[in-house]
Parts: structure tokens; sequence; C-alpha cells
């Protein structure tokens, strides 16, 4: 059994109507109540979310204060967390059974990891199916590994759980980011110690319409794009500030492909309210080629190669199709011989 204690940091504004399963989700785990502290930082609701709270009083401690955004209510529940692990939950998602076991024994097998991470189930409110999301599983001392650097993209905040020491060397957080704040922390945490992943969904994404990142539909609203937009513009400053100011090298060839893969990231997201033309679409995906080439088969780099070449041809807009175009040129094909 392990001796680590932990605090469960839920988020939330405006999300009375998902707290208690958030909150409850967290009281089934099975851990001794005596290890586990859980704090939900309240970023200034107006709704019914300290009502809610207040049903658990005993067990939760309720921490309210004015809306300043994500990094704002990070910053405010560490202060307070006592654990020796830190696991953060978002107040409209949930742990499945045996997550906390599952992590700790992660942790106590794996004494210099400072993150223990895994994916999460999708669960789409319109429909109530859930769906299994994409999850590459990097452990280790990533930044030592081109390879690890340019795959690892870590998990979504309810993923993700921290050893509390090493976190606090992150802290205080730009509050700036009122959305976005995990991604700084996952993006840092490597440069302090090895990381570890857990292959199997220990958790529960809702997607309700009303999330503040992910967006369903295929077409972005502009609005929360921009916003989105201007937040990774910050998460990129405060990773270029942090290893300057932490003595790294922006110009190590692990540091400086891991930095092209986040500014590629963001020319992506530009593109979803500023399409781009077939030369700068075409030149986007040739320095996409250049940066993840060595953490692909190739394979992979050959249908690259092809969809660069097609994008001159068919443009931004038709260039999720042309997978599909492919796949139907092969089908026909193979019908064709088939018949002969």
């Amino acid at each position: 059994m392990s001796s680590s204690t932990v605090t469960a940091l839920i988020d939330t504004y405006n999300y009375g109507h998902f707290i208690e399963e958030a909150i409850d989700s967290v009281l089934a785990q099975d851990f001794p109540a005596d290890q586990l502290e859980i704090l939900v930082v309240d970023d200034g609701s107006t709704d019914d979310t300290r009502a809610r709270v207040e049903k658990y009083t005993g067990r939760v401690k309720y921490l309210f204060k004015p809306n300043r955004g994500q990094a704002s209510a990070f910053n405010f529940g560490l202060a307070q967390a006592r654990g020796d692990i830190v696991a953060l939950l978002d107040a409209d998602d949930y742990w499945l059974p045996g997550k906390l076991r599952r992590v700790l024994d992660a942790f106590e097998a794996h004494p210099d990891v400072a993150l223990v991470y895994h994916p999460l189930r999708q669960l789409w409110c319109a429909t109530g199916e859930l769906r299994e999301a994409d999850f590459d599983a990097v452990s280790g001392d990533v930044p030592q590994d081109r390879k690890k650097i340019l795959r690892y993209t870590a998990a979504q905040t309810t993923g993700l759980a921290f050893r509390t020491r090493v976190l606090r060397e992150l802290f205080p957080l730009n509050e700036s980011l009122v959305i976005d704040a995990d991604a700084v922390l996952t993006a840092l945490i490597i440069f302090l110690a090895p990381v570890f992943a857990i292959a199997e969904p220990l958790g529960v994404y809702r997607i309700h319409g009303a999330n503040l990142y992910f967006q369903p539909s295929a077409e972005a609203d502009e609005q929360r794009q921009s916003r989105r937009i201007a937040m990774l513009e910050i998460v990129i400053d405060e990773i270029d500030r942090w290893l300057l100011n932490t003595g790294h090298n922006l110009r190590q060839p692990e540091i400086l492909a891991f930095r092209r893969r986040w500014r590629l990231l963001r020319e992506t997201e530009r593109f979803r309210i500023q399409p781009p033309t077939r030369p700068r679409f075409f030149w986007h995906l040739v320095r996409a080629m250049a940066c993840m080439n060595p953490c692909l088969s190739a394979k992979i780099q050959a249908v690259n190669a092809l969809n660069a070449g097609g994008a001159l041809l068919f443009g931004y807009r038709h260039y999720t199709r042309l997978d599909d175009w492919r796949i139907a040129g092969k089908q026909l094909f193979s019908n064709c011989t088939s018949d002969q």
C-alpha cells in the first residue's frame, strides 16, 4: 500500500451541473481517505456550484476566487495543496474506478518520474457515445531522445498527475493563460524529470459543446479559435522564456525540434480561420515533414510526401479528403484487377 498522499485538484467555472459527478468519481477511488485531499477551486462561478459542493463538507475543501482563468485557478489551488502527488481533474470530466491506484503504483514503481499521465475516453454528450482517443505513450527521459520529444504530447488536464515538489518549480503560471495552462505544465515538466505513460484510459473527457478548448465541429468558431490561438502564442512564449531562464540551449537539436513542432501547431490552428494559399500550405507541410520525419516510418513519410504534393493541386480545404480519395482509388484498382 502506498504511503504517498494525494491532492485531487478540481478546477471549475459554472459547471455546477457536472461538479458532483467529478467529486463522486474521486470519492469512489479505492484509496485511503486519510491520504486523499480534495480541493475544488471555484474560479468565480455564478451558478449553483457552491451549494452543490457544500453537500460534501468534511470531505472536500471548497476554495472560491474571482474569475481569472485556468492558470490562476492552478496557482491558487497548488498553493493550498498538501499532497505528495497532485492529480488534476476538470469539473466537467470524471475519473474511472481504479485511476488513483494505477497512478500511485506507477509513481511508486518509478520514483524518479515527475508526471504520470494517461489517455481519456471521450463522452459525446449529444449522443451518449464513448470513443477512444488517440494516445502516444511516451515514457522516460524525453529531452534526450529526438524521437521521444517529437512524439510526446502528454494528455488533457484530467489525465495528468504530478509529483508536487517538482511541479512547484514551474509555478507561478502566467495568469494570462485563461485556458491551456496544462499545456505549459506538460511541455516543461519533461525538462525537470522523466515521465511515465499509462496507455489505458483512466478518465472520461466530456464533450458537451461548451468546452473551453475542444471544438467538435470541423468548422471553427472564429471567436473561440482566435482565443485558442492567442493562448497558444502565450504557451509558446512561456516555454521559450522558461527554457532560457533555466539555462537551456534553444538551438540544441532536440529542443529546437520540440519548439518547431509547437510553431507548426500554431500555424495549423491559424489555418482554421485564415485558410492558406496552396504554396503556403505546401511549404507548411514540407517543414512539418522535415521536423517530424525522424519519428515516422518510411511508409508514413511517403504518404505525407504525396499529400504535400496533393496540397498544391487541391489546396487546404480539400486536403483532408486526399486520404479518402487514395483509399477509394486503391479499392477501384483492386476491383478492376480482380475482375480480369
